[in-house]
């Protein structure tokens, strides 16, 4: 049961008469009428619990976009229902219109749509419905809270997108460009064309050489289906913020754009996440639902604050793959974690294949060690300085062990990642 403002307000009213006699018996009957006009009022509101609810949600909406849920309640008690109704959405929602006011007639329905513009990323729920019905006179109301569970599925924004326009029409000049001679097993046939000096007498093709008469070799064209197997950690350093998201949001803009760019490419792209168990696990099967099924994995994704078991690594890469394969680590430089588990799994994985390590980089570090105008601002640019100078050691390490590195601030690293993938298909190396 709830009290309105108007029982409060003729309360007010009724004690007028009561302090020009102040007589108990006079407090008792306007206290006496009042609970009973209370009383009548509550028992001529509709039930809540005679309210049916249905929940309708969409499946799932991008970051940053608006989208409606619905509730269909169905009026099954005798009575008029005027009251409200609040929809229990958690904050991160954005659940502009939670409350409203119903006014159903007996036997009827109304829908009632709740605006959501959610302002983080995974699952967002709601476990239940809360209805107030009023009686006529609005003094006291019934009140009832009802579950109905729902879940919104909040996709990643994949704001890199636009970038990918641009990088696929570098891939699609690179494959229009003359083959490039390329020693090795596991590469493409391309062409047969006159020797010239300087070509590797190992691809000469010494059958057509006897038939011309001359000395012929075979070209060799990059494979368009390597493996690409993307690593993103979701270990405690990709809880850090930088910027306005957190370090794991990036890495997903940046393996998106990748593994789109990969695939329409040609390639066979496999992603895991993990910090010391498999948190999803996307492959492209050929079906051209790649985009569709990282994004729905990757949604749900959130940072784990234990440290990332850099040992499992390799078994979740052999597990995808046995060849060789281009290997992305998405994860973080920051010294420590890096110098402890980072460096000696890149070292590992560079014996037997192409590695990137992709990491974000703090914007606000350099910018910190430009300004030096007071004591306290001098002390903060000599700790960003070294902060830099440890980062910029570690790729060099990074970099003598065989891997290529790209450091980019958040907005730019998707485009540069998936540039390093293009120089790298260009010089032969996938």
């Amino acid at each position: 049961m709830a009290i309105s403002g108007r029982f409060f307000l003729l309360a007010l009213l009724a004690v007028v008469p009561v302090i020009a006699a102040p007589s108990a018996a006079t407090w008792a009957a306007a206290l006496a009428v009042l609970l009973v006009v209370a009383a009548v009022d509550l028992l001529l509101a509709a039930s809540p619990r005679r309210i049916g609810v249905r929940r309708e949600i969409p499946t799932g909406v991008r970051l940053s976009e608006g989208t409606t849920a619905a509730l269909r309640l169905a009026n099954q008690s005798p009575r008029l229902l005027r009251g409200q109704v609040r929809d229990g959405w958690q904050p991160s929602a954005g659940a502009a219109d939670a409350l409203q006011a119903l006014r159903i007639p007996a036997g009827e329905r109304a829908v009632v749509r709740v605006s959501l513009l959610p302002v983080r990323r995974g699952d967002l729920r709601t476990d239940h419905v809360t209805i107030r019905s009023f009686g006529p006179l609005g003094m006291a109301a019934r009140q009832r809270t009802i579950a109905a569970p729902g879940t919104l599925r909040v996709l990643p924004p994949f704001h890199a997108k636009k970038h990918l326009p641009s990088k696929l029409r570098r891939l699609r000049e690179l494959d229009g460009r003359a083959a490039v001679q390329i020693r090795g097993a596991g590469t493409e046939f391309d062409s047969l064309r006159d020797y010239v000096r300087g070509d590797d007498v190992r691809s000469i093709d010494w059958r057509a050489t006897a038939r011309r008469r001359d000395v012929v070799v075979r070209t060799w064209r990059p494979e368009r289906d390597r493996r690409v197997v993307i690593v993103l950690d979701t270990s405690r350093t990709s809880a850090a913020r930088i910027g306005d998201e957190p370090r794991l949001d990036t890495g997903i803009e940046a393996s998106l754009l990748l593994a789109v760019l990969a695939e329409r490419g040609g390639d066979r792209v496999s992603l895991i996440a993990y910090d010391r168990r498999v948190r999803a696990r996307v492959s492209s099967s050929g079906k051209g639902n790649m985009l569709g099924a990282m994004v729905q994995g990757l949604a749900p994704l959130q940072p784990e604050l234990i440290e990332l078991d850099s040992a499992g690594v390799p078994g979740q890469v052999r597990a995808v793959t046995a060849h060789r394969a281009l290997v992305v680590l998405v994860t973080s430089l920051d010294a420590g974690a890096a110098e402890e588990g980072l460096i000696p799994l890149v070292a590992r994985l560079a014996q037997r294949h192409v590695v990137v390590v992709a990491s974000v980089r703090d914007p606000a570090l350099d910018e910190a060690r430009l300004e030096r105008s007071t004591a306290t601002l001098a002390y903060r640019a000599a700790a960003a300085e070294h902060a830099l100078n440890r980062r910029a050691a570690i790729m060099a390490v990074l970099k003598r062990s065989g891997a290529e590195v790209v450091d980019a601030a958040p907005h730019d690293l998707p485009p540069e990642l998936a540039d390093m993938y293009i120089r790298l298909k260009a010089s032969g190396r996938l």
